[in-house]
């Protein structure tokens, strides 16, 4: 039986510095797989194109949400600098020159109602409506391009803040997935940056299955805990959408006995949520603010292909209550003693049955 955990120090692990990967390896594919078979402390090390052949013929489940440029770096009225990282599009059905968004916002003073903020020399203005609890905005943008083609011109990729760097051009595709598709993500769902158009075609040449979810990746997913209790962290909600085929997919792959294997913690989320509030997963679309956390139920999954992850994260406690929390902590220990790449940019693990 997996253990309980309670506090946040129950979710930290000591990491050096250097093995936070700084940026991509030069093939998509090319990183390490830490390999874990639930209920076991015994692990491999092999590669992540070797994942075909380390799973029964299954159903891979990838989220296809798209990452935005959502970013934006300007100047108040006063010339002080500004930064915003938008999170989600509220209030108007129809993308057009002025939209509302949730947000997040630093400056050098406290940023409240009625703040301006003016990006690329005016290109983008932003106006804050509301301060909400956790510091999070709900602001206007104003354009006369339209906020996507503006966000597409003077928006910045979000890389994570671990990543040491300002975004290039690199950035631009390989903080991507191949396969995403719906716009939306303020993070990407890392699991997925490891797979290469090659590799996919190569789990479907092994006789596995494909199937796509969308978890628009936000605060719920990335925000640090800052309670000391778990049961004390408020997630963020998250939009999702899950689709009749892939419903259907995942339908046939249980009565196959097909295991389903999850592209990432955004997946898992998604499929436990949809089953927990329908008894099985069903086409559906809405907020979540799941959080897994030990001990679990899991009424989807079979196995996971994951990144390492932050610690003292929701994403950690995610993976322990599939993977053990004994077991999970004696696996990054091997990863952190074999120099495995940490985070986003990193290396990944596999959590199999």
């Amino acid at each position: 039986m997996n253990q309980e955990v309670e506090l946040l120090a129950d979710l930290d692990y000591e990491l050096p510095e250097d093995l936070i990967a700084q940026a991509p390896l030069p093939e998509r594919d090319g990183a390490r797989l830490l390999v874990c078979r639930r209920g076991h402390d015994h692990f491999e090390h092999r590669a992540v194109r070797d994942l075909a052949g380390l799973v029964d013929e299954a159903l891979f489940v990838l989220n296809d949400t798209r990452v935005i440029r959502a970013r934006l770096r300007g100047f108040k009225p006063s010339g002080g600098k500004a930064e915003l990282l938008l999170l989600e599009r509220v209030g108007l059905p129809e993308a057009g020159p002025v939209e509302r968004w949730r947000a997040l916002g630093r400056a050098n003073k406290r940023l409240d109602a009625g703040a301006r903020i003016e990006i690329a020399g005016g290109a983008i203005v932003a106006e804050v409506i509301e301060r909400r609890e956790a510091g999070e905005l709900l602001v206007d943008l104003t354009t006369e391009a339209g906020v996507h083609a503006a966000l597409e011109s003077h928006g910045e990729i979000p890389l994570p803040p671990y990543i040491r760097r300002s975004p290039g051009e690199e950035d631009l595709s390989r903080y991507q997935t191949v396969f995403a598709r719906t716009p939306g993500a303020v993070a990407a769902p890392t699991a997925g940056l490891h797979l290469s158009e090659d590799m996919l075609r190569g789990l479907e040449g092994a006789g596995h299955r494909l199937a796509h979810v969308t978890l628009h990746v936000g605060p719920g997913t990335f925000l640090p805990v800052k309670v000391d209790r778990l049961q004390d962290h408020i997630m963020h909600s998250e939009r999702y959408e899950v689709s009749p085929e892939t419903a259907q997919a995942i339908a046939l792959a249980k009565r196959e006995g097909r295991p389903v294997v999850a592209v990432g913690t955004t997946v898992v989320r998604t499929l436990e949520a949809v089953a927990r509030e329908h008894g099985e997963v069903v086409a559906s679309s809405g907020p979540t603010d799941l959080f897994i956390r030990p001990p679990y139920d899991f009424r989807v999954i079979d196995a996971l292909f994951t990144n390492f992850h932050l610690p003292r994260s929701t994403l950690l406690a995610l993976v322990m209550a599939f993977g053990g929390v004994a077991q999970v902590r004696a696996a990054y220990a091997a990863a952190v003693a074999e120099k495995y790449r940490f985070f986003s940019y990193g290396d990944a693990m596999i959590v199999l049955p």
